[in-house]
């Protein structure tokens, strides 16, 4: 009897080896840093080589308009330029770096030699591991930044009815301070809400996306950012609060191993100053 001609037998799995080797390889791509140590891990000390300077102090700034601008010419804005006239009349030498504002506080906690951040609030936790300046720019009261068309956040109450009201999502960045006044309302009232790591910019937008109803932020900031962010101005309101304090004052904050003699020159510089400025006749706080 003849025998029937087998079948050649069917791989059923080859199909499956470049696939697997495909996803392995995808794998390795994003477990490879890891691996090597090149991501940063919050617990990880900064790298101290990105602030340093053969200048008299280094100065960590962010992208925060209209406080911290970059530009053609330079650094420039309502926060920068009174510390630049003071650093000159102090005969004081600084090197600009930009850098996140999280990653500024790491920096100032890990002391390193002659830094300072600009443009900082007063807080108590921070006064543990900085040393401030002198106020270099007192502001407009804070505000809160919310849509127009959100009829739960209106102007002229006490700050503690909008922060106990259920209904609305506050926005906050992380490691942020809004002063001290808000900051200690908000521990009290415990609002609901929302952290974020995005900047200024990426706030407004969750705000408009209505995945959160407000931020705080001073007026002259809310302003800026309002008209240069792509969007139409009447999406958007300013939410004001009676009980709100009538000026927001904002520091150098320097590690607590800066040259002291370079801290009082500074100082010395901010107040003369102020003093010399007809529109902010204190010379100090």
């Amino acid at each position: 009897m003849a025998s029937t001609p087998m079948a050649p037998k069917t791989r059923h799995g080859s199909w499956k080896i470049p696939i697997f080797c495909l996803y392995l390889a995808v794998a390795l791509l994003y477990v490879k840093p890891f691996l090597t140590g090149r991501i940063f891990q919050p617990d990880q000390m900064p790298v101290i080589s990105d602030v340093v300077s053969s200048a008299d102090i280094t100065i960590l700034y962010h992208e925060r308009p209209p406080y911290y601008v970059t530009g053609p010419l330079g650094i420039y804005g309502i926060c920068v330029d009174p510390v630049k006239k003071a650093l000159l009349a102090a005969d004081v030498s600084a090197d600009w770096v930009k850098m996140p504002a999280a990653r500024q506080l790491d920096i100032l906690k890990s002391k390193v030699k002659n830094t300072c951040a600009i443009g900082w609030f007063k807080n108590p936790d921070r006064e543990k591991y900085g040393v401030y300046s002198s106020a270099i720019y007192r502001g407009r009261p804070m505000v809160a930044l919310a849509r127009a068309d959100n009829p739960r956040l209106v102007s002229g109450r006490h700050l503690a009815q909008t922060l106990d009201d259920p209904g609305v999502t506050l926005l906050r960045k992380n490691g942020y301070s809004y002063g001290r006044f808000i900051d200690e309302m908000i521990l009290k009232h415990a609002p609901r809400q929302e952290m974020t790591a995005a900047e200024s910019i990426g706030m407004l937008k969750l705000v408009y996306d209505g995945l959160a109803d407000y931020f705080f932020i001073s007026e002259e900031e809310a302003v800026e950012l309002v008209h240069t962010s792509g969007l139409l101005t009447d999406i958007f309101k300013l939410v004001r609060f009676s009980d709100m304090p009538g000026e927001n004052k904002r520091y150098l904050l320097f590690s607590r191993t800066t040259d002291p003699a370079i801290i009082d020159r500074i100082n010395a510089a901010i107040i003369e100053q102020r003093a010399a400025d007809p529109a902010d006749p204190e010379k100090d706080e």
